[in-house]
């Protein structure tokens, strides 16, 4: 439950979910599981694309709410996708007011069991591109060095029960950036080691979604010796191309990884887009990072053209490529700047927490 002090855009750090409020309100809401509500025949037809929501909000006080899903925008069909409703047993289907990075948009929105789907075709089961991440997990309980190693779509109701079950069996999370680009439902990806290391039950992971209370895919890897830096490598089946590399690294005590211990995380909700580039524009033209990508989103959804990203790109430093695209979503408005936040949520998370713990 969350009780939102007045009017603006606020979101959940832990959800994803964000609401835009005309006055002060309490929203209480919470994950669902798609396997208990979405029929054996519309899994047929329909695939998860997001977290499911139980919402519950006084009426007329919430003008949009953002619904997270994890589908890469870019070059895709976007009207195959729907936001589901479903009440007294039965699903209703709606066009989202409109798709943007990270999110759909419902605007004067009723609330019930909530969630985005994407119709599946077959000429797009392994062409539909995902934003995904790779968890790393150390049981510090086990013998030498053992990690659990995840992909998933970002769905922070599938890492949430990831999270909780590690935590269950003695183990830290190792935070690592997510793969190089996005990747695909139905193919399989390969886990090396620049290292002797054992991978257990195979090196072959197959990307897919698992509802968040199903059992999720992992391989283990047996490391004996970590006295020195390692690199692991994920490759695509298909073709041989690297989509994500991290190294690990021995930790002050030879049976810890170098990592963050991953501590239970309290719910937050924050003003979002406008009000947080005000407040920290000093520090994002200096630290903000992989430009090109986060333009690309930007053409991708239709918030700048190519002439401006070239006239971004176009500017002498980095830091002046910084500014000059924040003042550019700052002319647009309040949409380009929230969308611009959502973005760097999801490729700079760890930038988006340090400003936010600084405030």
């Amino acid at each position: 439950r969350a009780h939102l002090p007045g009017a603006g855009i606020f979101q959940c750090s832990i959800t994803g979910l964000s609401f835009e409020v005309k006055s002060a309100v309490t929203i209480t809401y919470g994950y669902d599981t798609w396997t208990e509500h979405l029929s054996k025949a519309d899994q047929k037809t329909w695939m998860p694309a997001g977290p499911l929501f139980h919402i519950e909000v006084q009426p007329g006080v919430v003008q949009t709410v953002h619904l997270p899903h994890f589908i890469c925008l870019a070059g895709v069909n976007i009207s195959l996708c729907s936001t589901a409703h479903f009440e007294s047993g039965r699903m209703t289907l709606k066009r989202p007011t409109r798709l943007i990075a990270f999110s759909a948009v419902l605007e004067n929105p009723s609330f019930s069991l909530l969630g985005v789907l994407w119709r599946k075709l077959r000429s797009n089961l392994n062409s539909l591109p995902m934003h995904s991440l790779v968890l790393i997990f150390q049981q510090l309980s086990a013998a030498n060095t053992t990690l659990h190693l995840y992909l998933i779509p970002d769905d922070n109701s599938v890492k949430q029960a990831i999270e909780k079950q590690e935590k269950n069996w003695n183990s830290k999370l190792i935070p690592k950036p997510p793969p190089l680009s996005p990747l695909f439902f139905g193919c399989v990806y390969r886990v090396t080691s620049t290292k002797s290391v054992v991978i257990t039950p195979e090196a072959h992971l197959p990307f897919c979604y698992k509802s968040p209370e199903e059992q999720q895919l992992f391989v283990e890897i047996y490391i004996r010796n970590m006295a020195e830096e390692i690199g692991l490598l994920m490759t695509d089946t298909r073709n041989g191309t690297v989509v994500w590399r991290a190294s690990l690294r021995s930790g002050r005590s030879s049976r810890s990884i170098q990592g963050l211990i991953c501590h239970s995380k309290s719910r937050v909700w924050y003003l979002l887009g406008a009000a947080f580039m005000k407040k920290h524009k000093t520090e994002l033209c200096s630290r903000m990072s992989q430009l090109s990508t986060i333009l690309l989103h930007l053409r991708d959804i239709n918030v700048i053209n190519s002439e401006e990203e070239e006239e971004v790109q176009g500017q002498s430093t980095h830091q002046r490529r910084n500014r000059a695209l924040l003042e550019l979503t700052e002319k647009k408005g309040l949409e380009a700047q929230e969308q611009l936040y959502c973005i760097l949520q999801k490729k700079d998370p760890y930038l988006i927490a340090d400003l936010e713990k600084s405030s």
